[in-house]
């Protein structure tokens, strides 16, 4: 009997983003991507949310390496928080290494990895692991489906992909070579990128933009054009950059992500840009507006973006006013739609033209729709699915694809965070929350908020707070000082004191009735404080504030 493998996914199945699993093959892991996810509003002052490393750390030493598929943050961006704790090699292109390195490098752990590239086709012995690594297409240049020859036959993990018959720099997704790998080995186990798998037809080529964007230029001859996308998208930079060009414009990059990467891509060959064609965005100013075209970060309308800032008016280097335009060039992750709304709105206020992907075909999906799913099951032809990388929505979809293509239902599994698979001579198991998978929030420090804390902010955002202050002698049962009402975002005290001194007698009614039960320890006095304040100002106000009792021994 062949030793089993086993996959256990610690984020990416059921949101966009987190995307971390690790393989196991003889006592070994091997971590398959390490991701971050943005926060959604009611995560309040959270900055990013990662996997939840628990199972990571408790099995530090089995760890051998990582894989980082591709360059997106959703991948690559919880590596600097991760190697915090621990230290392991990180394989993936040049690309991906040089874009996942700049985050490590910020967060000074450099150190406690080391960077190997791999080519497309390359096939690594990685300790127990056989890894073959297969170029796909996808919104960031140089990603790989990764193919792992186990034991137990070959589990291909497609990575973010779409079906690019036409891309920017020719590097095609590889499926003459999964195709030989399923005619030849054949694939016991497809893991595949189901983000858009409830999108019918096939995906945009990334090429398609290119047009859209040279004509918005000739439109907009002689206005100062501002153009956002993501800072690792180097293909729709590129084609930013040619349209630009073509039109005899500066280019200048905005945001300190964008240019770094500029410089990163430039110099590794993958971005086009004459030096003579680039300025430092500090120079823009003095140029004439209309041959300038700004790159710059904000494309989700992250709050301290540049593209953020600029529409508040708060943007260091420019000034926007009526005449520019401004050309957003992707779509917004699920979860950002009000953020990149309310910059829109900041920046139409201004006076700018805004040409978003809601009027204009200036983005492309990076992402395969349900025929490009389709095609990559039919060449497949895998004994085992399980859609991975999306919310339970896509994942569902992706299933129903390949049960409508003949699967059986059974060779189908739908997983979320947390599950294990284990992969055996026999078939596929999968042990449901085998492994801690939950939410690690970020808030300035890593693992500095809790879901507690969470549902407290909520809760003083939604209802204020309300802090009653009363010192006691509890000696002779009396009450020395207080009780005292302070209130934020409950009612505005000076406009509402008639109502802070009734709620301060209700309290003072309840310290005494305390002291009249023998209530002397300071926690039974605060449950007292808590109780009648809180009942006071639910019948009063119909609102449920936090409760802040105080009680001091004097």
């Amino acid at each position: 009997m062949a030793e089993p493998v086993r996959i256990t996914f610690l984020g990416g199945l059921g949101e966009i983003g987190r995307n971390c699993a690790c393989i196991e093959v003889e006592g070994s892991i091997m971590l398959l991507d390490c991701g971050l996810m943005f926060p959604d509003l009611d995560m309040l002052g959270v900055d990013l949310v990662l996997p939840d490393f628990t199972y990571l750390r408790e099995n530090a030493e089995r760890i051998v390496g990582a894989v980082a598929t591709h360059g997106h943050e959703d991948h690559v961006g919880g590596f600097s928080f991760l190697l915090r704790e621990l230290s392991f090699p990180i394989y993936g292109s040049a690309l991906t290494l040089g874009l996942a390195g700049n985050r490590i490098e910020e967060a000074g752990l450099l150190d406690r990895t080391e960077l190997i590239a791999v080519r497309d086709g390359e096939r690594r012995t990685i300790g127990p692991f056989d890894v073959e690594f297969i170029p796909v297409t996808h919104s960031v240049p140089h990603g790989f489906a990764t193919a792992f020859h186990t034991p137990q036959g070959v589990i291909l993990h497609s990575g973010d992909f779409k079906l690019d018959l036409n891309p920017v720099d020719g590097r095609l997704t590889d499926l003459a070579r999964i195709g030989a790998i399923a005619d030849h080995e054949g694939i016991r186990l497809l893991l595949s990128d189901s983000t858009n798998a409830d999108e019918h037809g096939h995906s945009s080529s990334e090429s398609s933009v290119g047009q859209v964007l040279y004509d918005l230029f000739h439109q907009y001859e002689g206005r100062r054009i501002i153009t956002t996308c993501f800072a690792s998208h180097i293909h729709r930079v590129q084609q930013i950059a040619d349209a630009a060009l073509a039109f005899g414009r500066t280019i200048a990059t905005m945001g300190l992500s964008m240019k770094r990467n500029v410089s990163l891509a430039r110099a590794m060959g993958l971005l086009r840009i004459p030096d003579h064609a680039l300025r430092d965005i500090e120079e823009v100013a003095d140029l004439d507006p209309a041959q300038v075209c700004v790159i710059s970060t904000g494309s989700q309308g992250e709050p301290m973006s540049a593209l953020a800032l600029l529409a508040a008016s708060e943007n260091r280097w420019l000034q926007l006013g009526p005449g520019d335009v401004v050309i957003m060039s992707s779509h917004p992750i699920p979860g950002n739609e009000a953020n990149v709304s309310k910059v829109i709105d900041g920046l139409v206020r201004l006076g700018a033209d805004v040409v978003h992907s809601g009027i204009a075909d200036v983005h492309a999906t990076g992402h395969a729709k349900q025929e490009e799913l389709k095609t990559l099951l039919s060449i497949t032809r895998p004994e085992w699915f399980v859609p991975v990388h999306g919310e339970y929505r896509h994942l569902v979809a992706h299933a129903r694809l390949a049960t409508g293509m003949g699967f059986r239902s059974e060779q189908v599994m739908v997983c979320e965070d947390g599950d294990r698979l284990t992969l055996h001579d026999d078939g596929l198991e999968v042990q449901r929350g085998a492994v801690p998978a939950g939410y690690l929030y970020v808030d300035g420090i890593i693992g500095d908020v809790s879901a507690g804390v969470l549902r407290d902010r909520r809760v003083l955002a939604e209802e204020g707070v309300v802090v009653v202050i009363v010192a006691v002698d509890v000696t002779t049962g009396a009450i020395v000082t207080g009780p005292e009402v302070i209130t934020r975002g409950w009612v505005h005290a000076p406009e509402a004191e008639d109502l802070l001194d009734q709620c301060a007698q209700q309290v003072r009614d309840a310290v005494k009735d305390a002291f009249n039960k023998d209530a002397t320890d300071i926690e039974s006095l605060q449950r007292h404080v808590r109780r009648a304040a809180g009942r006071f100002v639910n019948e009063q106000t119909r609102r449920r504030p936090m409760i802040v009792p105080v009680v001091m021994e004097v």
